[in-house]
């Protein structure tokens, strides 16, 4: 078990859907974690319900200590789009959870963002699983972030496989195209790059696009082994993640999982001829906690922004044409079995602990 002095302080940035919830409750049940804040920003949903869906999971967690702010509601340049045929109108698929009771946060999430990092220089790990809007905003307001935070990994981009959202393109990509390019530009700078390394730093963002996030199929066998470990019953819970008709769980974070995740299900056997889900979200929660769980390639990326069939399209220069420097590390590999033991062993045991408390 980690002690308060070796946890990694982390912030996520989310947009909290389906995928999003289930990476806030692996960083609640991680040991090794200081879940500093969540910060929210407009993506699968309108950014207000992302900040009710975001603190209502982690009361689910019993984390209502974590500090939850909201960020920017628009994308930088471009109209909002959500995506209410994949996570459902409230973001949570078929899930119900009482309304969120802790306050948001006084702070913008891109100024908590700069204050976090300026607080602990070299210490605070960012991960971000939604649009990039807030952290394109905190870079602007602080020219100066790339070179602070301890780390960032980003869910986001497409860089070898088909795109989510258009043929080619990713949807936290494609939501807010113009604040992936700052971000991957001011992140991805050389002289950051050098100074970073310098200082003992990981020099690029490690950047998980659907090339790996789409190897980590969550099946209802999955939801099974982790009601196991939460001590509820594993074929109730495949049960239900197959059919709103079959008895809800007993555990609280089972029933959650089991709600959310079976609308997440019914949508990729739709579009994706499997029944399961992508979840893209906690595989890059873990990774940032654990880079061995993924091998990753340096490139140069650029993000097309006014294409007529592409805008949106993370371009990777995977034979070096440019000749320009690397600007950020991209996954080409991801251990998954040992990313799904994890995920059941640690929220299962989460679900148990919080069964506990509340009998």
């Amino acid at each position: 078990m980690s002690t308060a002095a070796t946890r990694v302080p982390l912030v996520v940035d989310c947009d909290t859907g389906i995928d999003d919830s289930l990476a806030l409750l692996y960083a609640a049940a991680s040991p090794e974690v200081e879940l500093v804040a969540a910060t929210c920003v407009a993506g699968n949903v309108d950014a207000r319900q992302v900040a009710e869906n975001t603190r209502a999971v982690l009361a689910l967690a019993g984390r209502e200590d974590v500090e939850v702010a909201l960020g920017r509601e628009v994308p930088l340049v471009r109209p909002l789009r959500t995506t209410p045929e994949t996570h459902g109108l409230r973001g949570i698929g078929w899930a119900e959870l009482p309304p969120a009771r802790a306050p948001l946060s006084a702070r913008h999430a891109a100024d908590l963002i700069v204050a976090e990092a300026r607080r602990r220089p070299g210490a605070v790990t960012l991960v971000t699983i939604g649009p990039l809007t807030n952290l394109a905003v905190a870079v602007l307001r602080e020219p100066e972030l790339p070179r602070l935070l301890r780390r960032l990994v980003l869910m986001g981009g497409s860089y070898r496989s088909a795109g989510n959202t258009a043929p080619t393109t990713e949807w936290n990509v494609t939501v807010d195209p113009e604040a992936a390019r700052i971000v991957f530009t001011a992140f991805g700078a050389p002289e950051v790059v050098a100074a970073r390394e310098a200082a003992g730093l990981a020099g690029r963002p490690l950047a998980l696009g659907l090339d790996v996030t789409e190897r980590a199929k969550m099946l209802p066998r999955h939801l099974a082994a982790l009601a196991g470990r939460a001590g509820d019953d594993p074929a109730a819970a495949e049960a239900r993640v197959r059919s709103a008709a079959a008895p809800a769980p007993a555990n609280p974070v089972v029933r959650y999982l089991t709600d959310a995740l079976r609308f997440y299900m019914e949508f990729h056997s739709r579009n994706d001829g499997f029944y399961g889900a992508f979840v893209h979200d906690p595989l890059a929660l873990a990774a940032a906690l654990d880079p061995a769980l993924v091998r990753s390639e340096p490139l140069a990326v650029d993000v097309e922004l006014g294409g007529t069939l592409t805008t949106g399209e993370t371009v990777a220069d995977w034979r070096r044409t440019w000749q320009r420097p690397a600007n950020l590390d991209v996954g080409v590999e991801v251990d998954g079995a040992a990313f799904f033991e994890r995920f059941v062993e640690r929220v299962g045991g989460l679900a148990a602990d919080r069964a506990a408390v509340s009998s």
